[in-house]
């Protein structure tokens, strides 16, 4: 039996740290992703990149940091050493997780890490700027220097995941799959959603994960909602169940969510699942190197739209895209969505969760996530084979 009959004291207790443990980004690796980087800036015109704090310096420099108020940035010439911008009283952090050798430039408190950045540059330089750096600071930069999008220096490296990448990619989904697993068999009638997400949670710690990076916990009604409604539910008998987790590994995602009875169902919702089960199948097989994405979320719809759902965004049907990109940003470029002609590279890593939902009955959502290979795809965990029985 997989749903059910257990307790969050007894599973809690049959888990242990990870053992089969995915080796960290090396530092050559990082230089060569920002040799790559450098390439990539003769295209644009630019000087220099300016690498805001958040995922994408953790791609390069190793820093674990999100973005505050504070500037910290990685500056990054077009020929010529890295840079880093950070704060004077965060210099000892910042030592004890840069991976990269570079010079480190402090502004004080009362200082303008704004007017640091431009004194690197030769008066005209034109700076790529990291699309998730704040409007504010971009606009300040753009008052002194020329500015342009430094997206096409930073999102093609990302989206194309290293080997080394995807075997921290697969730990970290491969420990939320079984922390799922466990969950299923918590369930019993009147346990509170907060309890399963707090289980959750305590499941990715006994893994070795931080906790769950989220966690959405939805029964009945609430799973017709894709991030569920707010109130702290009771799970009853014959209902569906749909729980939405995730961790990191090395700041690398995962993202599964699984939906399945707990009891009996009605028909209607296990003919449903079968159809969300055969548009997710019908994604994962379309993918080949040099797809456009945009032609993977067509395959689901079409599946869907010959069972009578949708069309388009309409529902009954599926309200958003098939799939996202995934990395060290849980939702990141290219998107398999309508209208993204990114053509599909090997490395590549998307999720695929073409969710049905019927509004204010009930949603169901497979969400399990592939990479690109040389001539399709390869699952990162296997599909949910039943509405009866979550894992294979």
């Amino acid at each position: 039996m997989t749903i059910g009959g257990s307790d969050a004291a007894t599973q809690l207790a049959a888990l242990a740290p990870w053992a089969d443990r995915a080796p960290a980004i090396t530092r050559d690796e990082r230089l060569a992703r920002m040799a790559r980087a450098q390439a990539r800036l003769a295209g644009t015109g630019a000087d220099a990149l300016l690498v805001n704090a958040g995922p994408s310096l953790r791609y390069f420099a190793g820093v674990p940091w999100n973005a505050t108020e504070r500037l910290v940035a990685l500056l990054l010439p077009a020929n010529g050493a890295p840079r880093l911008i950070c704060p004077r009283f965060e210099l000892g952090s910042l030592a004890a997780s840069l991976a990269i050798d570079a010079e480190v430039l402090a502004w004080e408190e009362d200082e303008d890490p704004v007017a640091l950045v431009c004194d690197q540059l030769a008066a005209g330089a034109t700076l790529a700027l990291d699309p998730l750096l704040p409007f504010s600071t971009g606009a300040r930069l753009g008052a002194r220097l020329r500015v342009v999008d430094g997206a096409p220096a930073i999102d093609p490296l990302r989206a194309v995941k290293s080997p080394a990448e995807l075997a921290l990619m697969a730990q970290a989904k491969a420990m939320t799959l079984e922390v799922q697993r466990r969950a299923a068999r918590i369930l019993a009638p009147g346990i509170r959603a907060s309890e399963v997400a707090r289980f959750i949670d305590a499941a990715h710690r006994a893994l070795g994960a931080a906790g769950s990076t989220f966690c959405a916990v939805q029964f009945g009604r609430a799973t017709a909602f894709p991030h569920g409604l707010p109130g702290d539910q009771a799970l009853e008998q014959d209902q569906l169940v749909l729980i939405d987790t995730g961790c990191t590994v090395e700041g690398y995602h995962s993202d599964i969510t699984r939906t399945y009875a707990f009891g009996r169902v009605e028909d209607e919702v296990r003919a449903l699942w079968d159809v969300e089960k055969e548009a997710q199948a019908a994604a994962f097989a379309a993918v080949r190197p040099g797809v456009p994405c945009a032609a993977i979320d067509d395959a689901a719809r079409r599946v869907l739209e010959r069972a009578g759902l949708g069309p388009d965004y309409r529902l009954p049907g599926l309200p958003h895209r098939t799939g996202h990109g995934i990395g060290l940003a849980i939702h990141e470029p290219p998107y398999l969505v309508r209208g993204d002609a990114s053509a599909l590279e090997p490395g590549m890593c998307f999720s695929n969760e073409p969710m049905i939902v019927v509004p204010d009955r009930f949603g169901i959502r497979l969400e399990d996530h592939f990479h690109v290979t040389g001539d399709g795809a390869a699952w990162f965990t296997q599909p949910q084979p039943a509405i009866d029985r979550p894992f294979a």
